[in-house]
């Protein structure tokens, strides 16, 4: 039977299911309120306090970026190396090392000194926390996706998938959230101990999601892999560029046109609508906050849907919404109204970024074989958060200053630019949706013609 799906008759109990999705919701909850923590800090404090006061603040906001982009740069690296120990080794060690490193990561930012304490020592610290950030990152998201999708019958690959990458968006609640109520702060206090806090909440989050990863059982699909003598002794990324060379990169952009959005949702829009003069920093962060908050529901309903009518028709359709509300969006992000912003976050999280965005889960899993999974996945999904969120924010401000008057016009173009290449991506990969079902069904009628032959 092909391995790259989970057959179809294999046992799942309720039980390690339940306790599957949760541990993969919660663990990737935490890694995600700790790595867009930083991204909300970056366009907020950062500029302010890990930078010469002598230097110009858009520079500074723009080193800012520079270092978060640190972070997605080395998400591809973090997920070759654990994928090649998940694939090796099994996903539940791996996802327990990977949330362990965040919270430290966390915990550091909460309690480093600023320019003014250590001069340029401040930013090059900074620097290493974020590429230690994104190593752990990028091992994270395909193995807790994978555990959530490898623990459940495939007809709910889709959904269960989804279940993890929900804790993207729960942690950009959690994130802007608690963010936010410090933000309330006067500036000076805010700038001096405020946004310190929601990093060292952390600790907090880690020592929970390590409990629930403890307490998981390793994937059933690693466990009959390794039971039926599949798993391989080589390097799982030689056999995933060799092996998988079109499907790696159809997963590439098909992920990296969703993942741009919420990136520029999350650090560029923020800042740009409080400098624009029509909310204040709060108000925009409780935007993002409530919009965020819709996301947890609308990922799963669109993986929902594409367990009912499959990745590829779920996919290209939410590709045609991307496109046709791209310029309504920034239309309400312009309007400087304080409720039609708040909408433009509503179109643009539940709406846009999610319908393309809540299949992808599966979308990635199911072009791999089992004992190539957590290396295909990390490397596809990170390497489409490089080009896609990694650039988001550098982008939009150069987009924004091309000096030919289209201001937020340009970087709408450009994302429709990327949709319509996931969207071919999308078009030209092979329809994965209970494809165990149909190749058990292939083999059993294989092996009736062959007795009605005899």
């Amino acid at each position: 039977m092909d391995q790259s799906s989970v057959s179809a008759d294999k046992p799942k109990t309720t039980k390690e299911s339940r306790r599957a999705l949760i541990s993969s919701f919660l663990g990737s909850t935490v890694e995600y309120y700790d790595f867009l923590l930083y991204g909300s800090a970056a366009g907020l404090v950062f500029p302010y306090l890990f930078f010469s006061d002598k230097m110009d603040p858009t520079l500074g906001m723009v080193l800012s970026f520079v270092i978060l982009l640190a972070g997605y740069v080395t998400r591809p690296i973090g997920g070759v190396l654990f994928g090649h120990f998940g694939d090796r080794f099994g996903r539940k060690n791996m996802l327990f090392i990977t949330l362990m490193m965040m919270g430290l990561v966390s915990i550091g930012i909460g309690l480093m000194p600023t320019y003014d304490t250590i001069g340029v020592a401040a930013p090059l610290l900074l620097v290493l926390l974020r590429i230690v950030q994104g190593l752990a990152v990028g091992g994270e998201w395909a193995g807790a996706t994978l555990m959530a999708a490898e623990h459940v019958q495939e007809k709910n690959r889709g959904l269960a998938a989804s279940i993890a990458v929900t804790g993207g968006p729960t942690g950009s609640v959690l994130a802007t959230l608690i963010l936010g109520l410090f933000a309330g702060l006067p500036q000076e206090q805010f700038l001096s101990w405020g946004w310190r806090i929601p990093f060292l909440l952390s600790a907090a989050l880690v020592v929970i999601g390590l409990y629930m990863r403890y307490r998981v059982s390793e994937s059933p699909d690693f466990v009959e892999a390794q039971k039926s003598g599949q798993i391989h002794t080589g390097v799982p990324i030689v056999r995933v560029l060799t092996k998988y060379p079109m499907s790696s990169l159809y997963g590439i952009l098909a992920a990296a046109g969703p993942l741009f959005m919420q990136s520029l949702l999350a650090i560029f829009m923020v800042p740009y609508v409080v400098e624009s003069g029509a909310v204040d920093r709060q108000e925009a962060l409780m935007m993002l906050t409530a919009s965020s908050f819709v996301h947890i529901f609308a990922i799963p309903f669109f993986a929902g849907l594409s367990d009912r009518f499959g990745r590829r028709p779920v996919m290209l359709v939410g590709a045609g919404i991307s496109i046709a509300l791209v310029f309504p969006m920034f239309a309400l992000f312009n309007s400087g109204s304080f409720w039609l912003i708040a909408l433009a976050f509503m179109v643009g999280n539940p709406i846009i970024q999610a319908s393309m965005y809540g299949p992808i889960g599966a979308f990635l899993a199911e072009k791999f074989e089992t004992q190539d999974r957590y290396t295909g996945v990390s490397l596809t999904f990170q390497l489409g958060s490089l080009v896609g969120a990694g650039t988001a924010p550098l982008m939009a401000t150069w987009l924004m200053n091309l000096g030919n008057g289209g201001g937020t016009s340009n970087i709408a173009w450009y994302f429709i630019l990327l949709i319509v290449l996931a969207a071919l991506s999308v078009y030209l990969s092979k329809e994965t949706r209970n494809r165990a079902e149909r190749t058990a069904l292939r083999a059993e009628e294989s092996i009736d013609d062959k007795v009605l032959g005899q």
